[in-house]
């Protein structure tokens, strides 16, 4: 028999994991800038957490998938979860902080309502989500200030909130064109990230001259960046998934913008106002709203009954 207690316990330990790992991304990238361009971070974080997620295939056992159809939507899937987002939210935190990007990050599962109800995919909507998403986005107001003087806004400020809408877009093409059937998570995770690799790769050209002899400092956060934050942790999500359901480890999101604004804060000083506070807890609020009663049912992932999980990028 399980020990509930002790299950309990280590979906706790992931959980708490998982939204460290997540949350210090942004903390990362804001590091490795100090010695690589967006492009460059872009590229050895999609390469660095393919080779973790290979290395856990082949150890396990798993085969990627085959043939042109899935390449296809694997490359669609790539450049939307991956290659452009990460490179959007590298060239945001050029000009705005850490736990910033972090919450905006938050703003993801609002998009995502969004784009489903342009699509006529969701529906008609209860108050209750309704009323989640208009708090949500008056979350996002809030924290852009446009009425005040020295408001956030600026190319930084929109690559940000781009980054999430380009996740929300993978969300809605991972949903409906899956790229493999009958292939484990672990092999999609894969497959993907070597596919964001490749993309990755086609973008150096343009992304500023090699780095001169970047620091200590620099080149270990993009390792950190590229093997923890994003390899492990997409392993880490998937596993999640898998022990616990997609409800669990959408759960991660909620901490993930309070660890990024505290990591900001302690770590590298960030200035954190009243209105990132405030526009963070109504955001949340909004994506709990939009959320409730959804997803309660478990699904396996990809790969045992050919059902896909709901979909959750590397941040």
């Amino acid at each position: 028999m399980r020990d509930g207690s002790g299950g309990g316990v280590r979906a706790g330990g992931r959980v708490a994991v998982l939204a460290l790992l997540w949350g210090s991304t942004f903390l990362w990238i804001d590091l490795a800038l100090e010695g690589f361009s967006p492009v460059q971070i872009t590229f050895v974080r999609c390469a660095l957490g393919a080779s973790v997620l290979l290395v856990l295939a082949r150890r396990a056992g798993v085969r990627l998938p085959r043939g042109r159809t899935a390449a296809g939507r694997l490359l669609v899937a790539a450049f939307l979860c991956n290659t452009l987002p990460f490179a959007l939210f590298s060239l945001g935190q050029q000009s705005v902080d850490s736990g910033v990007a972090g919450v905006l990050n938050a703003t993801t599962p609002l998009w995502s309502l969004l784009i489903g109800l342009v699509a006529g995919e969701r529906g008609a909507l209860g108050a209750r989500r309704l009323a989640g998403l208009a708090t949500g986005f008056a979350g996002t107001v809030l924290i852009f200030a446009p009425w005040q003087p020295g408001a956030l806004a600026g190319w930084g400020a929109l690559a940000l909130l781009g980054a999430a809408v380009s996740y929300a877009l993978a969300f809605a093409w991972m949903g409906r064109m899956p790229a493999g059937r009958g292939v484990p998570a672990i092999g999609l995770s894969a497959a993907q990230l070597t596919a964001a690799t490749v993309l990755a790769a086609l973008l150096l050209p343009w992304g500023g001259p090699p780095p001169r002899a970047p620091g200590a400092v620099p080149v270990l956060a993009l390792l950190v960046l590229g093997i923890f934050a994003t390899g492990v942790t997409f392993h880490l999500t998937y596993r999640t998934i898998l022990a616990e359901g997609p409800t669990q480890a959408a759960a991660v999101g909620y901490l993930l913008p309070v660890v990024s604004v505290l990591l900001g804060a302690v770590v590298l000083g960030e200035r954190v106002g009243w209105r990132v506070v405030v526009g963070m807890a109504v955001v949340l609020a909004g994506v709990v709203l939009t959320r409730w009663g959804a997803g309660a049912r478990p699904k396996a992932p990809a790969g045992d009954d050919g059902e896909r999980p709901e979909p959750l990028p590397a941040r």
